[in-house]
């Protein structure tokens, strides 16, 4: 399996967007990233899953954002997998609750999920993998006899 680059790491993003930290700017954010896997050839419910991920990526780092500060966006991608860091400036960043029902859908929709706190940030990580992957000739049945 694929290292996934994570907050620190040299590994380049391969997009990068900053926007207000407002929720205003969400729906930006949203669209990019189905745009970003649609080139990646997702399927459309896997776009809409991304979607829905990284609304509540940022539903947890939005309300802990310093005033004025930015909602940061980093996207990496690979065949069949996108990686996305949703990361706000905090003065006082508190990991989310895990038993919360906005993590819980995180990890639900999501490949995998982290969060990080330190350094005055709170960034969250998510990779979702395109089920494309999961079907492979060997698991796909023949049809035609």
């Amino acid at each position: 399996m694929m290292s996934v680059p994570g907050p620190g790491d040299e590994a380049r993003a391969d997009v990068e967007l900053r926007l207000p930290a407002d929720s205003a700017y969400v729906a930006v954010l949203r669209t990019t990233s189905a745009g970003l896997a649609a080139r990646l050839d997702f399927t459309l419910d896997d776009i809409e899953d991304l979607r829905m991920a990284v609304g509540e990526a940022s539903a947890l780092v939005l309300p802990q954002a310093d005033p004025g500060s930015d909602l940061t966006c980093e996207f990496f991608m690979r065949p069949g997998e996108l990686t996305v860091q949703v990361g706000v400036r905090s003065r006082r960043p508190t990991p989310p609750d895990e038993d919360s029902f906005a993590w819980q859908v995180l990890t639900t929709l999501a490949s995998k999920a982290s969060a990080a706190t330190g350094d005055d940030h709170f960034t969250i990580t998510l990779s979702l993998q395109s089920t494309l992957l999961e079907t492979t000739p060997e698991t796909t049945p023949d049809l035609t006899g």
